[in-house]
């Protein structure tokens, strides 16, 4: 087996590299290319190269396209842009304002992941007669005993992408490969400079590429120009506190921006896309303790319909670590069910849970789902839900 796990020595061996044209997938192809691989970069355009030319920490559009051509040329490997714009903004920017305009915060890298980069692009690699396709993700995979891959946390904490590759099915984890995973980000920055890339020192991607400066409110008005709708602030008992301009500026556990003048703090609780309300509450109002998951990947032994009361650890946001909790399997709504054993505060309708074997810092990712929106999700006063 080779250092990809394939039964092939690596000049016989080609390898799709998906290269967004940062340091990170520069590295891959770099590495690759250095063991005897069959290398072949591919980058995808997925948004209007002409309004994403000058702006810093992009990705996969103007700039980025450029540097990713660069260094396939520095590396002397073949290289492909193609053009997903469309299938981009239909599978991600439309589904993420009409996210939003249904109350939720959605994660537009969860489903570029899963609808584009995974989907259509490991596609395009098997067409390209590559036996994997590697990226730039600081996430691991190893192979199990019985057959299949199986996914890790990252050897980097402060770099490990898991929380975004939930939705990465069994059949895309036996093609895909991450050689970041074992590996820390400063070792990364250090391999580029020994491969003498362009990249080594260039600054890393922010979250959402396609949102200039974090304004996504402005863009989904843009593309949705009734999202602006505005409506009422108020408590949880229904009093009206003041006005907003849409709910789409505002996320559950928000405190800034409310502009409201009670006394007390107050934080978003929940939202109401039917009736244009954003209802404001205490922090103690925030802490959730059940989740109900919509779409659940399940990558764990087993199916998930007989999972029944197991001990697990989640994570409800990208930025923190995974809570002990339980997870079980709802019959009569046919969905996946998890209880935390402390509960947490924002916790929000569109954010995904990952479900991790435990919490160490290496657990294996059984899979995840969409914090289903069904009300109120809060403990306590909504325990029926």
């Amino acid at each position: 087996m080779n250092s990809l796990d394939l039964p092939k020595p690596p000049h016989e061996t080609r390898v799709v590299v998906a290269m967004s044209g940062g340091v990170d997938s520069s590295v891959v192809a770099g590495l690759l290319k250095r063991e005897g691989y069959d290398v072949v970069g591919v980058t995808l355009q997925l948004y209007d190269h002409g309004a994403a030319t000058h702006r810093k920490g992009a990705c996969c559009a103007g700039r980025d396209i450029h540097d990713a051509r660069a260094v396939a040329e520095t590396l002397g490997i073949p290289h492909y842009v193609l053009d997903y714009e469309d299938r981009f903004r239909e599978s991600v920017i439309d589904r993420f304002a009409e996210s939003y305009l249904s109350g939720e915060t959605p994660i537009p890298c969860v489903e570029c992941n899963r609808s584009v980069k995974f989907r259509d692009l490991l596609g395009l690699a098997r067409d390209l007669g590559a036996e994997a396709l590697a990226t730039g993700h600081y996430v691991a995979s190893r192979a199990l005993p019985e057959g299949g891959r199986a996914l890790y946390r990252a050897l980097d904490p402060a770099r490990d992408q898991s929380y975004f590759l939930y939705a990465t099915t069994p059949e895309q984890l036996a093609y895909l490969r991450f050689p970041l995973g074992e590996r820390p980000k400063d070792e990364t920055r250090a391999l580029a400079r020994d491969l003498g890339l362009a990249v080594a020192d260039k600054a890393d991607s922010q979250d959402i590429c396609f949102v200039p400066q974090g304004g996504y409110a402005d863009v989904i008005a843009k593309l949705r120009p009734e999202a602006a709708r505005p409506g009422e602030i108020v408590d949880l008992d229904g009093r009206r506190l003041g006005e907003h301009e849409g709910i789409i500026h505002y996320t559950v556990g928000q405190r800034r921006g409310l502009k409201l003048s009670v006394g007390e703090p107050l934080y978003v609780v929940r939202l109401e896309p039917e009736t244009a309300r954003v209802v404001v509450g205490p922090r103690a109002a925030l802490a959730t303790r059940r989740i109900r998951l919509a779409d659940l990947n399940w990558l764990g032994s087993g199916a998930p319909e007989d999972v029944a009361d197991r001990p697990v650890a989640v994570r409800v946001r990208s930025t923190r670590e995974p809570r002990p909790a339980r997870l079980s399997w709802n019959a009569a709504e046919a969905c996946a069910e998890v209880e935390l054993v402390v509960p947490e505060d924002g916790v929000s309708p569109g954010q995904a849970c990952v479900i991790y074997a435990d919490d160490g810092p290496r657990a294996q990712v059984l899979g995840g789902g969409t914090i289903r929106r069904i009300g109120a999700l809060q403990a306590g006063a909504a325990e029926a839900a």
